[in-house]
């Protein structure tokens, strides 16, 4: 299994996650045109695209799903909360899933977690091939709960939200209004909570660690590399930060 960031911030996400010659997407934030020109500078063919995973109806996480499996004739899936906020219950191509009920992915299997969000039923996934190697993805949540320190147990690697950094986001541009939402306990997650899931999540077996969704008005790449560094054990140019407007490196487990 091998995987990249195809764009990770408030303006767009996409995970590409590949096993064999089949590959899976969570999240389509970006249009059917920059996410078919991503792909492509993946190497990868867009026929080899089995469907998308939604993780919740915000339009940097949803808005070019529809456009995209429609052009594939591919299905995408989504929580029924997701759908039914998406106005996608009568979708040929939608598929209800829920928190904790595994689905079969091609040569994949994918985990639905439930995250505490302000969105109507939002999801996070855990992906896990035939050989056990397990790949966690989760971003746009407020805090850690114990289901989620408990299903993210055994990855092998993570992508996490590192989004804010708590001094810029009170001096920063929002109302309080949406300083109160971001930092809230359905918001999103600050460094420090990013630094400290990543110190309750590590074991021997954990590879790779990138942390992505980081906002370009309430944080600085500097201070995330700082906050993560220490409990990575590397220095602080060596902590793996996704981008908003270029795809990552890959990474093979």
């Amino acid at each position: 299994m091998r995987y990249t960031s195809l764009g990770s911030g408030s303006r767009g996400n996409a995970t590409l996650v590949v096993e064999q010659d089949k590959a899976l997407l969570i999240d389509c934030g970006f249009s059917r045109k920059v996410l078919f020109s991503r792909l492509e500078m993946a190497g990868l063919d867009v026929r080899q695209l089995d469907g998308i995973f939604v993780t919740h109806e915000h339009g940097d996480h949803a808005r070019g799903v529809v456009s995209v499996c429609e052009a594939l004739n591919i299905p995408f899936y989504a929580s029924f909360g997701t759908a039914r906020a998406m106005q996608w219950l009568e979708h040929p191509l939608w598929r209800c899933i829920a928190s904790d009920e595994v689905v079969s992915a091609g040569a994949l299997a994918v985990m639905p977690v439930v995250v505490p969000h302000d969105a109507e039923e939002p999801l996070q996934f855990v992906v896990e091939n035939a050989a056990g190697s397990r790949l966690g993805v989760l971003s746009d949540l407020g805090s850690l709960t114990a289901h989620i320190v408990s299903a993210y147990q055994g990855c092998h690697a993570l992508q996490l939200e590192a989004n804010h950094d708590p001094d810029m986001l009170r001096s920063g541009p929002y109302p309080p209004s949406l300083q109160a939402r971001v930092a809230g306990n359905f918001g999103h997650l600050s460094n420090q909570q990013c630094a400290e899931l990543i110190y309750r999540l590590q074991w021997d077996g954990l590879r790779y660690v990138t942390a992505g969704h980081i906002s370009e008005k309430n944080n600085a790449r500097a201070l995330v590399s700082q906050a993560l560094c220490g409990v990575l054990g590397c220095a602080p140019g060596d902590v793996r930060l996704l981008e908003q407007d270029q795809i990552s490196d890959w990474l093979q487990l």
